[in-house]
């Protein structure tokens, strides 16, 4: 009763204001490879994939020399205003708004230049970045920013690519991220996965003690990516897991947009070896090597978008490699996590565990 119950909140969430178009499929080469000199895309792809993870170090190598822009902005009291509340006079606050030249170009100008919102604490003991879910609006997670700020850690909140002010005029929605083009999404994820290093080391040129992420949905995937190759993330917390990139597009509720994409031009195998370079799965042997650090997986029962099945291959992976974490389940779905009383639950798991690693 409970399963078909939140399912049902999962498909009513997931189709509201529903302005997914299905985008055509692109091998994309052109982001991830170069140029390939007419090879077949498919051995380009492959060869790209095997040598990306064997050189992961370098792929997601830290950005260097790079300029930081520290300015005020107004925002919304708050981030939870509906469309008619919005379209009211609101009261408004001022926050510093950290911006810098992202170390990975692409096609789209706007989306070059990466914006994060910094939640500072006077006591420089503890900040944390926190990496949103795909298609999150402006606003969203300050209020975890400032929960915890109450419990002395900072805290800088990273816009994604292609999101909100980085998202170029042609899109409605942060389409690019993810996408029926293959070799965009990796670069996309990559690009993700510098600028979320990119912030933490601004925190740490800025003084923190310690410097933690965490990250949602598609965010969790980029946090991931980043604590495996930065070695200066002392913990993190997974909002919602899955290992392999392809196999939510393939199954999940809210890709099924990109998933007809594809149609028939590709299988999921063959899809799940060409992303695997921005997938955790690849790199579960590498974070076993690495010393242990705290690291919480939060999953839910009765997620449809991330389906459950792919959140316990990831924690039978990291328990078959030994890898000492902390796992969370809540009894809810991926939209309905956002609901009372599941977005307070999830809350408290992913602050209590960051307070307990980073004071």
């Amino acid at each position: 009763m409970i399963k078909r119950y939140m399912h049902r909140r999962e498909r009513h969430f997931a189709l509201l204001n529903d302005n997914r178009t299905v985008q055509p499929f692109e091998w994309g080469t052109e982001f991830v490879c170069g140029d390939i000199n007419g090879d077949d895309p498919r051995v380009a792809l492959s060869r790209f994939s095997r040598e990306a993870i064997a050189n992961s170090d370098e792929y997601f190598a830290a950005p260097k020399d790079l300029e930081f822009r520290l300015e005020a902005r107004l925002f919304p009291s708050t981030a939870s205003l509906s469309a008619a509340e919005l379209a009211k006079p609101v009261e408004q606050v001022e926050l510093p708004v950290l911006s810098w030249e992202s170390s990975l170009a692409t096609p789209s100008v706007e989306n070059n230049t990466a914006y994060a919102t910094y939640f500072p604490h006077e006591n420089k003991k503890a900040a944390v970045v926190i990496l949103p879910h795909w298609n999150a609006k402006a606003g969203t997670y300050f209020d975890l920013a400032k929960y915890l700020n109450k419990v002395g850690i900072a805290a800088i909140r990273l816009t994604l690519p292609y999101h909100e002010e980085r998202m170029p005029p042609e899109l409605e929605r942060a389409d690019h991220l993810v996408s029926p083009n293959i070799g965009r999404s990796v670069q996309s994820i990559r690009q993700a996965v510098a600028d979320t290093r990119a912030a933490v080391a601004w925190l740490r040129q800025e003084g923190y003690d310690k410097v933690g992420v965490v990250g949602t949905s598609i965010g969790s995937c980029v946090s991931f990516l980043a604590f495996v190759h930065d070695r200066s993330i002392d913990t993190a917390v997974f909002n919602h897991v899955s290992g392999y990139m392809a196999d939510v597009v393939w199954h999940g509720l809210s890709t099924y947009h990109v998933r007809d994409g594809f149609g028939d031009k590709i299988e999921l195998e063959e899809l799940r070896e060409f992303w695997l370079p921005v997938s955790p799965m690849a790199y579960m042997k590498k974070l076993a090597a690495l010393p242990p650090r705290p690291q919480r997986y939060i999953y839910t029962l009765y997620d449809l978008s991330f389906p459950v099945h792919l959140s316990r291959e990831v924690l039978d992976e990291l328990t078959r490699h030994k890898i000492k974490h902390s796992r969370s389940s809540i009894p809810c779905g991926h939209y309905t996590l956002g609901e009372k009383p599941w977005v307070y639950i999830d809350g408290y798991k992913i602050i209590r565990f960051l307070h307990k690693n980073l004071k």
